[in-house]
């Protein structure tokens, strides 16, 4: 891919289940909350991590390029 994205995750709406872990196990991680975060907030474009993203069940992670904003996921309707 090239590009370099950032990576967050709203723990407002993030309910843990996880699916992040599944698709990118060396992307994210739980805390004790059971809430996600990026491992490494900003990182080279992945598909596994986009396949996380789009695997999320309610949307709480939203991924940019770097440097510009640009959506990446959830895509500018």
């Amino acid at each position: 891919m090239g590009d370099r994205w950032h990576i967050e995750v709203d723990r407002s709406v993030c309910i843990g289940s996880a699916q992040c872990l599944h698709h990118a196990p060396d992307g994210f991680r739980l805390d004790s909350a059971r809430q996600s975060h990026p491992v490494r907030p900003d990182t080279d474009a992945a598909e596994q991590l986009l396949a996380a993203a789009e695997s999320c069940p309610v949307e709480a992670i939203v991924i940019t390029l770097l440097g510009s904003g640009e959506a990446v996921f959830p895509p500018e309707e």
